[in-house]
């Protein structure tokens, strides 16, 4: 049953994607499968033609009749050439949409489902065999159908004129075709598990490969002597790979010639029959010739219809792959009766008694978190890496529900709201932020796409970042590429590219703004700049602050410090500097540095 409603599924794909692709091809597989049998028939009133015109006493007017049945036969062969062409353009036009199709569908999957997904390695096997199967496999199952009902349509034809010939022929057929297709799905169903075992080697090679071409890791490569070592990483798992493949393909090659060589038997003997009864008198030469085609083309088709039922096996075995991404269950469940976000924040955001590990982990990353942000407060959050302060702010945009207590948005659970809804009231800049090789007005407006991609805002944002000046220097303005990706584009410091991500995060028109790292990457001179307007920036906004730079964290109403999952001080930077404590700590330590 869940075999049947895979093939189901992908045949709605495909009928999605084009429908009048798909009504196309029906209606060529109905005349392809006719013309066979038309062909056989033609060729049989030829040869007898010429065989009656051999001893017909006016040859000339007997050989009209042949010159008749060539030129009907030139014509049926012409239309067939004419329809396979045809037939050839709609499969491809067909194939190239449903391609499409199916990448909507994959990104919009990848897109939706959870960050949670993101790290789990298993995620990342079921995506990547999602990803080698989802483009093609429904076409192929439609065109594998498509070729199943031409098949089908010509076997039933050929079958008949066999029956009528003697059973026993028909039969053999079937003897003859049906130990090829059982090779076939044996080797189809051993080939399926040594893909699901082999994915996560193969996503190691392509990991190997991105290293080695990528731009992310060119410079260690160079600096630290590193091609040779992982080029032959990937070359030595290539070689286990291509050794396992070729293994399985070689065994299969040898199935499916003593699959053949049992075949031969059966139909040399049905035509020494054909021919038997042809010299005895029972049917005449061109019955004799349209019979023998019968066997060639019957046996053909019957191929084809059987490899057609194996090949959809196959394909159904490995469009599993692809209905078990898509069938991945959201773990940030949304509201069956969403409440719309308040607007304006009125009480603030409370993390009530929060308590959060990662899924798989076995280590609390969160321990028991209290914290109130009243509107328009300013809060700084402190500590060591690995302290759980951007985990607090993965909670805070549902990236992940809390495993206990609540995290409320003006007295609200926050999975009340559309997460959508909410995401659009917090404007986040984490501090593995993304670089776009794309422009420079694109980077910004990516923050807000709400706006048109010309609006006066964007240069605004760039401005009380600190990126305006930068921008307006290269060659193109805002409409300059950034990276070096793609053709004249121009690539950024890393200060630089912080810059136009901090534009990004101020663009966004949100209630709460946060700002993980803000400016670690910016020398003191763009600090500088960058925060003489913030305090103005961030006028009626709530905002989360985590930095490591005291000069940033100063200018924060209240201060929590977090150490191992817990919030051990809060209070303000003269607080927390009276109390002795962790902070102030930490901030001797960064400030003996600068006296």
């Amino acid at each position: 049953m869940r075999n049947a409603l895979r093939l189901d599924r992908a045949v709605r794909f495909v009928w999605e994607a084009g429908p009048g692709w798909t009504i196309a091809s029906l209606a060529l597989v109905v005349v392809q499968g006719a013309l066979p049998i038309l062909t056989l028939y033609l060729m049989k009133l030829i040869v007898d033609s010429v065989t009656f015109a051999i001893a017909a006493p006016d040859k000339t007017a007997a050989f009209r009749h042949v010159a008749f049945f060539i030129a009907a036969a030139a014509g049926v062969a012409l239309l067939n050439a004419l329809i396979g062409s045809i037939a050839g353009l709609v499969r491809q036009a067909q194939s190239l949409t449903v391609a499409d199709h199916m990448y909507d569908i994959l990104h919009a999957k990848s897109v939706a489902v959870d960050l949670e997904y993101y790290e789990n390695p298993k995620y990342f096997d079921t995506l990547n065999r999602a990803q080698q199967e989802g483009p093609h496999r429904p076409t192929q199952i439609v065109n594998g159908l498509m070729a199943l009902g031409r098949s089908s349509i010509s076997l039933l034809a050929m079958v008949g004129l066999l029956l009528y010939f003697h059973w026993a022929v028909a039969v053999i057929l079937f003897a003859a075709a049906v130990p090829g297709v059982l090779v076939r799905i044996r080797y189809s169903r051993i080939m399926y598990r040594w893909q699901r075992e082999r994915t996560q080697r193969n996503r190691k090679v392509n990991y190997f490969n991105w290293i080695l071409t990528g731009d992310a890791h060119a410079k260690e490569i160079r600096l630290f002597d590193l091609g040779d070592l992982f080029k032959d990483r990937f070359s030595d798992l290539r070689k286990e790979l291509r050794g396992e493949r070729l293994y399985i393909s070689r065994k299969r090659s040898v199935a499916d010639l003593l699959a053949q060589a049992s075949a031969m038997i059966p139909v040399f003997g049905s035509f020494g029959f054909i021919a038997y009864r042809t010299v005895q008198g029972a049917i005449t030469l061109g019955d004799m010739v349209m019979y023998f085609q019968a066997v060639q083309r019957g046996l053909g088709f019957l191929r084809g219809v059987l490899g057609g039922l194996a090949g959809l096996y196959e394909h159904n075995l490995f469009l599993s792959n692809l209905f078990e991404f898509l069938d991945l269950k959201p773990k940030v469940e949304e509201p069956i009766n969403p409440l719309p976000v308040p607007h304006p924040m009125q009480k603030g955001v409370v993390f009530d008694h929060v308590v959060f590990n990662y899924p798989g982990g076995k280590r609390k990353v969160l321990k028991d978190i209290s914290i109130t942000i009243e509107p328009g407060e300013v809060v700084a959050l402190v500590g060591e890496n690995g302290s759980g302060k951007t985990t607090l702010i993965k909670l805070l945009c549902r990236l992940y529900d809390p495993l206990e207590g609540r995290i409320t948005y003006d007295g609200i659970d926050l999975k009340r709201f559309e997460t959508t809804a909410l995401r659009r009231e917090i404007s986040v800049i984490f501090q593995d932020y993304a670089r776009y090789h794309l422009t420079a007005r694109e980077n910004i407006w990516f923050g807000n796409i709400d706006l048109r991609p010309d609006d006066k805002k964007i240069a605004g944002a760039a401005q009380q970042a600190g990126a305006d000046e930068l921008i307006s220097s290269l060659p193109d303005g805002y409409e300059n590429i950034l990276g070096k990706w793609f053709e004249e584009g121009e690539e950024l410091s890393i200060g630089e590219w912080q810059k136009v991500a901090l534009a990004r995060a101020f663009l966004r028109d949100a209630q709460v703004i946060v700002l993980d790292e803000p400016t670690s990457s910016m020398d003191a001179k763009s600090e500088y700049e960058v925060f003489r307007s913030f305090r103005k920036l961030l006028e009626g906004r709530t905002a989360v602050l985590i930095s490591h730079r005291f000069s940033t964290v100063r200018m924060a109403d209240r201060i929590f410090v977090f150490e191992d999952g817990r919030i051990t001080e809060n209070g303000t930077h003269e607080q927390l500097i009276q109390v002795n404590g962790k902070y102030a700590r930490l901030f001797e330590n960064q400030a003996q540095y600068y006296r």
